[in-house]
């Protein structure tokens, strides 16, 4: 077990528990004696059978594309991404640091790694090897936007230090937005279009692979929701990934041009700061800054304006804008409401670029 500290980052929601009573009063189930039990017996063999041979090719291709990444402190997962030697993984396993020793499956000794590009915004992060080792293996990754509910999906990384681990689970909901905390090493970036899964995602499975059963990455694993009813500890069997489609999007502008130039992502043009009412229960977003040329600029909101709906939703905190904002498109025409001087304005605003 490793003594470092494992990457970590955590989407906090409200779980309430629900139980399913299972009564054990009933009547015995009993097969007719009709019913012919080898000839239905057997099928399910072979598709049990067929189901293992799916986990185990799975494994076999990606887990030699998976590697650990060990910074000063912090320890997490990278998947291979090109014969060159990138790899790629989530900012908050990269920290602040610049040089990682990363194990690789084929490497008895840690290689040595140096980022290229950090981006919490989406958390993501690419790193290079300095020395790329014979028999690499990238990893291939799939369409994300085909992802299907119910899917059978492995995780694969460095739980709590134990590289090469898989756990299993389905996709058990698409397209979530959550925003991650800061505690525990989190950047605080709220990402759309997230993967839920109920495979195990625990400290140190950040960056590494959630793969279909056709071989392919479909997500890096990032957050697993914690639930503040048990002092904000891992609610089990919620973990979720950030979708493939947009790793590769960052992951291709970062290789090509060693920063992120077109990130999808949607934005106000402005600084803020969640503000409360009276009885201290947030209330909107106050103005902090407005960018110059930007969207709110264009529609008049100034400093001091206090933001309460955009896109016709309420934004009490600025996690809420930001998550607001997640759902849309730069070059999207939205309505503001915000209050100055007590008196309520809504104008159309086009939202701009991060």
């Amino acid at each position: 077990m490793s003594a470092s500290r494992t990457a970590w980052a955590g989407v906090v929601v409200s779980v309430g528990a629900l139980l399913t009573g299972c009564s054990g009063g009933g009547g015995a189930l009993r097969a007719s004696a009709a019913t012919p039990v080898p000839e239905r017996a057997a099928p399910a063999a072979r598709s049990a059978d067929a189901l293992q041979s799916d986990y185990e090719e799975a494994i076999a291709h990606v887990l030699p594309s998976v590697v650990q990444i060990r910074g000063r402190q912090d320890l997490g997962s990278g998947v291979v991404y090109d014969d060159r030697g990138h790899i790629v993984t989530n900012a908050h396993v990269i920290g602040d640091e610049r040089s990682f020793q990363v194990t690789t499956a084929g490497s008895e000794q840690p290689l040595t790694a140096r980022l290229v590009f950090s981006y919490p915004e989406q958390d993501l992060a690419v790193v290079r090897l300095d020395r790329v080792p014979a028999g690499l293996r990238p990893a291939t990754f799939g369409d994300s936007t085909e992802v299907r509910v119910g899917q059978i999906v492995l995780a694969m990384g460095s739980p709590l230090g134990l590289s090469s681990s898989v756990t299993e689970g389905i996709v058990s909901a698409t397209g979530r937005t959550v925003s991650e905390s800061t505690d525990g090493g989190g950047t605080g970036a709220t990402i759309a279009n997230m993967i839920q899964t109920s495979a195990s995602i625990n400290p140190g499975n950040s960056g590494g692979a959630l793969v279909d059963l056709d071989n392919e990455v479909i997500g890096i694993p990032t957050l697993a929701a914690t639930d503040p009813a048990f002092g904000n500890a891992a609610a089990p069997g919620i973990g979720f990934a950030i979708p493939s489609s947009m790793v590769t999007t960052v992951a291709d502008q970062i290789i090509a041009d060693g920063k992120v130039t077109d990130s999808g992502r949607a934005a106000l043009g402005i600084t803020g700061r969640t503000v409360v009412d009276q009885d201290q229960q947030p209330a909107g977003v106050a103005v902090v800054s407005v960018t110059g040329g930007g969207g709110a600029d264009d529609a008049g909101i100034r400093p001091g304006d206090v933001l309460t709906r955009v896109a016709d939703e309420p934004v009490p905190t600025i996690t809420a804008l930001a998550e607001v904002l997640a759902g849309e498109k730069p070059g999207d025409r939205v309505p503001v409401t915000y209050l100055r001087g007590g008196a309520e304005t809504t104008v159309d605003v086009t939202l701009g670029e991060v």
